[in-house]
This record gives C-alpha cells, sequence and structure tokens, in this order.
C-alpha cells in the first residue's frame, strides 16, 4: 500500500510459508490457510509458489468440503491452476449460500467462465464491498481478495482498472 513492492513481497511470501506450515496443528476444515497463501504468494508476484499451495488445498480436499469456505478454496486453487471449468464448476456450489459474499462468487464465476464485461462489475461489487467493511485481517485495511483476483485475470487478460483507498496505486 505505500509503494514498497520488494519488501512486502518477502513479508507476503513468509506469511504464505506461516500458513502452510500451521495447517497442521489446524482444526480440521481450516481452508482460510491454504486460501490465505495462496492470496499471499499472488500479491507477492510468486505464482509459481501460488500454484504450489493450489495443488496443497486440492490434494487436502478442498473441492469435496462439505463448508463454502473449503469449496471457495478450492475454485482459487483451480483459477491459479489455470483449470477454469472446474472452478467454475466449484463456483457454482457457492451461489446463494447463506452467509458467503456474493461478490466473491460473482468475480470467481466471471474469471473462470472469462466474462471479462462480468467481471469487471462482479470486481467492482467486491471493492465496495471491502470499502464498507469495518473488519480487516490483521487491522489491514486492503482489499486483499480483489487483489489476488485481478492477478488472476491479467493472466487471463482482463484485468479490471480499479481505484479504492484499498488499493494500492
Amino acid at each position: 500500500m505505500l509503494g514498497r513492492s520488494e519488501e512486502s513481497a518477502h513479508w507476503l511470501v513468509r506469511a504464505a510459508e506461516t500458513y502452510r506450515r500451521s495447517w497442521t496443528d489446524a482444526p480440521p476444515g481450516s481452508w482460510g490457510r491454504p486460501i490465505g497463501a495462496m492470496k499471499s504468494r499472488l500479491i507477492a508476484g510468486d505464482v509459481k509458489g501460488a500454484r504450489q499451495d493450489a495443488r496443497w488445498a486440492l490434494e487436502a480436499g478442498a473441492a469435496h468440503s462439505e463448508s463454502a469456505i473449503g469449496r471457495y478454496a478450492a475454485a482459487l486453487a483451480h483459477l491459479v491452476l489455470g483449470e477454469d471449468d472446474a472452478a467454475s464448476d466449484l463456483a457454482a456450489t457457492l451461489s446463494g449460500v447463506d452467509g458467503f459474499p456474493a461478490a466473491v462468487t460473482d468475480s470467481v464465476a466471471t474469471l473462470s467462465a472469462g466474462d471479462a464485461s462480468g467481471y469487471d462489475a462482479a470486481i467492482r461489487t467486491l471493492v465496495a464491498d471491502f470499502e464498507a467493511r469495518t473488519e480487516f485481517l490483521e487491522d489491514t485495511p486492503v482489499a486483499d481478495t480483489v487483489l489476488a483476483l485481478q492477478v488472476l485475470a491479467r493472466e487471463r487478460g482482463f484485468e479490471a482498472a480499479l481505484e479504492s483507498r484499498l488499493l494500492p496505486t
């Protein structure tokens, strides 16, 4: 957020490694760890590491999770691996799930479908959702999910031009 990309990349990769190490001591279904690891690496520009974390999430059974957050972890993992059809199938299981952010579902669904205009609208709604929040991970006001999805959109050739106090300039 302060323009110190190299320094932040170091800390983001370190966070991803910590998420990974903490998995063995976490209760079953702690899907936030692989999600955090993938997002941290994507934001840091470590796509290769994000792919390793994506395989880890899928090998751990995220795609077969009963929880929406587990299936989201799997959908994100499939997006990271370029397996858009599988991501789309999982995104469909998140639609209308009580307590799961529709803006995240829509962003994942349109991204996996290769729908550039739909993604643009969905990611803007997700930015607005983050801007309405009063609580953030580690009390750091940043739209981390947006940043991670933007990396994946860029890989597909349709990153949205966004401005927000919760995104780096």
